[in-house]
């Protein structure tokens, strides 16, 4: 009888699991919860180049520039038409310069002065381009001041081209600060050749300094050794006037002392220069001279 009963369990229960394939007994079995659908992100507004640019702006005050040039590069080279992109432009050159790199300052200002020639900040790009070229060059006056004398091309004339400009008073302290290197670079090459006696070269050197840097606290230097050199090849009244200048430009210096004692000796004679002719080449090498008997 037991044995039986157990059948018909068993036969009971294998009808219920072929009712219900999940493994569930069929009206009891609970049928899963749907799976509630995720929330859709927020989509990502695009700022305005207005917005970009202020971005950059903030991202170069921080010392981000690699950031700043990003975004101003995007609203200059997609917002062309947007009054925002000039802007830009002009970041993009303040960013290079207060990276330190002078030379590729100095491209993207006179970029922007090329393609807005009549624009209002056009003072404060000329002043710029001086300086990114005046920062590369070497303080050491005896070095090579190629630099030093291109930013003085650009700031010469500054008051005339924008009278009233913010940065004048800036530009005259640069400037005077540039020829007055400058002055200092001729006046070396002067002592140079002042060591090696070659007064010919000393008396232009300072002639040219004296005429071209006449604001210079090197003038008084260089009106001594002007004197020196006319004395010692023996132009006496050049000399003395070479004097006069330096006792109106500084009188009772110790320049004026050295060179009245320099005046008290014997003047010297101008060397005597020997014409070099180039001998007359023809087709086949010199033409030769007379022959002798």
């Amino acid at each position: 009888m037991r044995p039986a009963l157990i059948l018909m369990l068993c036969c009971c229960l294998s009808a219920d699991a072929i009712a219900s394939p999940g493994g569930h007994s069929g009206p009891t079995a609970s049928k899963p919860a749907p799976a509630t659908p995720r929330p859709a992100r927020p989509s990502k507004t695009r700022k305005s180049p207005t917005e970009t640019y202020e971005h950059g702006l903030k991202m170069m005050r921080r010392g981000l520039f690699t950031r700043a040039l990003e975004d101003f590069n995007r609203v200059r080279n997609y917002h062309r038409d947007d009054p925002i992109s000039v802007k830009a432009q002009l970041a993009i050159a303040d960013v290079y310069f207060k990276k330190g790199d002078f030379e590729q300052a100095r491209f993207a200002y006179e970029e922007f002065a090329t393609y807005h020639p009549r624009h209002e900040n056009l003072d404060y790009v000329t002043f710029r381009i001086g300086l990114s070229i005046y920062k590369r060059a070497p303080k050491l006056a005896g070095r090579d001041q190629s630099a030093t004398r291109g930013a003085v091309n650009i700031w010469s004339g500054f008051d005339a081209r924008f009278p009233g400009s913010a940065h004048q008073e800036e530009v005259n302290t640069l400037l005077a600060r540039a020829r007055d290197r400058l002055a200092a670079k001729e006046l070396s090459i002067a002592r140079f050749y002042r060591d090696r006696e070659a007064w010919g070269a000393v008396e232009g050197r300072t002639r040219l300094l004296v005429r071209r840097y006449p604001d210079s606290h090197h003038v008084p230097d260089a009106l001594m050794w002007l004197a020196r050199a006319r004395y010692e090849w023996g132009d006496v009244d050049g000399a003395h006037k070479a004097r006069e200048r330096l006792a109106e430009v500084l009188p009772e210096s110790r320049q004026l002392v050295r060179l009245d004692r320099w005046l008290a000796e014997e003047p010297g004679h101008k060397p005597k220069e020997e014409v070099f002719v180039r001998p007359y080449r023809v087709r086949g090498g010199v033409q030769p001279g007379p022959q002798g008997p």
